[in-house]
């Protein structure tokens, strides 16, 4: 932001102006009428009141921070006010602080803020940081397409392959995007495949990830988390060793159950929160398939529904990006910073013919991850979580036994590939082979244990 001119003295003349420098490229004036001027004789320029951002009274002007520098100023005194804050709720801070699980600190104090009142708070912190700190426009992927870290070759049987992923509209294609990596076979056929695409013309330094899972092969299953919902479930609140021998992916659920995910959550036959009319909805079947829509029209509730959970309204129905992704509200995209803001989100649906498909990545406003669903193939899909510290997918190599190798699904994901193996917060999806004799053949876990897909750093650019 431009710095306001300097005081300018009438055409009559009202003598000299004192300057004196502040501190912080602050400027002071101050006029001084001629000695024997009066007001009448030397009207002076009325000045507006003093502002926020420091504005003028009567003589005196105050040149304009710089808008970045205001902003930073801005958020040190919030982060003081949350410390103060934190002070005084010190027992829950702890808790917060020393929980089971790998969530980041900044994770931990910004759902520990919205616990205590502070939502309106952290929201604002994080819309100023991303207006500090947007994703870079242009470039090129650091070392190109990110080849799939734990390929494996692909085997015969199951679901055909899906088509390749377009490129975003207006780019021609790099080496290698969009084409479908299998990460996990079995005997009976590949059960996952991932693909990168970049998110959209602009942003064309990031990469974003695409996993597909065949019904026929995998099973899924809700999360708890250990304080969202909390709770006691016969579901465990991280991927345990019994379920490591067969797991394939995992990947973060949707928004906060108190209020920002305008829906509810269902396990075990009672309700978490209460299911909402019309909210999208992820569904477990008894079977093991998944399905997502509209709940009370395109699902609903029957004796083979073991779970569901619901966040937002439908991003993806009858294969079409919802019209409203670019001007929807909160109740529809969420309030972290906005649905045409480019940061990180995930999604999830299926395809005509069942498969599943996640979406995760960085610098994606609703409608671009609504387009990639899209053209992945999904015919109905909602929006999961959004920002960087919970937006995180997996996939595993199964071999029947515990502690799988784990992958990135995406560069620079905040959150480790092993993240779900130990106790979660926060609520989230697996999926598993549907019996340990499909793990034949796999990869034996002696190495990769724990790879990062790409690196760690908040952005991806050339």
């Amino acid at each position: 932001m431009a710095p306001h001119p300097p005081s300018a003295l009438d055409s009559t003349g009202t003598g000299p102006t004192d300057r004196i420098e502040r501190p912080d490229d602050e400027t002071v004036e101050t006029g001084r009428p001629d000695a024997g001027g009066t007001d009448a004789e030397a009207p002076e320029e009325t000045a507006p009141p003093i502002g926020v951002l420091g504005c003028s009274v009567g003589k005196r002007r105050l040149r304009l921070l710089p808008r970045t520098r205001w902003l930073r100023r801005t958020l040190a005194a919030l982060v003081v006010v949350l410390v103060v804050v934190a002070a005084v709720a010190a027992p829950s801070l702890v808790h917060a602080l020393t929980r089971p699980g790998s969530d980041t600190v900044a994770a931990r104090l910004a759902e520990w803020g919205r616990d205590h009142g502070l939502g309106p708070v952290v929201t604002w912190l994080e819309s100023a940081q991303y207006q500090l700190d947007q994703p870079p426009t242009g470039g090129a992927p650091a070392g190109g397409i990110p080849h799939a870290n734990g390929a494996v070759a692909d085997r015969p049987g199951g679901s055909p392959a899906p088509p390749p992923l377009p490129a975003p509209a207006g780019l021609s294609p790099l080496p290698g995007e969009g084409q479908w990596q299998t990460v996990v076979a079995t005997p009976r056929g590949d059960a996952v495949r991932v693909a990168s695409v970049r998110p959209d013309a602009q942003h064309t330094s990031f990469t974003v990830g695409v996993l597909w899972m065949d019904p026929t092969l995998v099973r899924g299953v809700l999360h708890p988390g250990s304080e969202d919902p909390g709770g006691t479930w016969s579901v465990p609140s991280s991927i345990d060793p019994t379920e490591q021998r067969t797991v394939v992916a995992a990947f973060s659920a949707g928004f906060r159950l108190q209020g920002d995910s305008h829906g509810g959550w269902y396990l075990d036959g009672k309700e978490a929160r209460p299911l909402v009319p019309g909210a999208a909805s992820l569904v477990i079947h008894r079977n093991g398939t998944t399905d997502v829509g509209a709940w009370g029209t395109e699902v609903s509730m029957g004796p083979d529904v073991v779970a569901v959970r619901q966040n937002l309204v439908p991003l993806v129905d009858g294969g079409v990006v919802n019209p409203t992704c670019a001007t929807g509200g909160t109740a529809e995209w969420g309030s972290t910073v906005g649905q045409a803001a480019y940061i990180n989100r995930s999604a999830f649906g299926v395809t005509a013919t069942g498969a599943e498909v996640y979406v995760g990545g960085p610098a994606l406003s609703v409608c671009t991850l609504g387009e990639i669903l899209r053209s992945a193939g999904v015919v109905r899909g909602m929006e999961l979580d959004i920002n960087p510290a919970w937006v995180s997918g997996a996939y595993f190599h199964p071999t029947g036994n515990p502690r799988p190798d784990a992958f990135q699904l995406f560069p620079g994901e905040q959150v480790g590939a092993q993240h779900y193996l130990q106790t979660s917060s926060r609520d989230f999806l697996s999926f598993d082979l549907r019996t340990v004799a499909d793990t034949v053949g796999a990869p034996p876990s002696t190495q990769h244990t724990g790879t990062r897909h790409g690196g760690t750093g908040k952005h991806q650019h050339g």
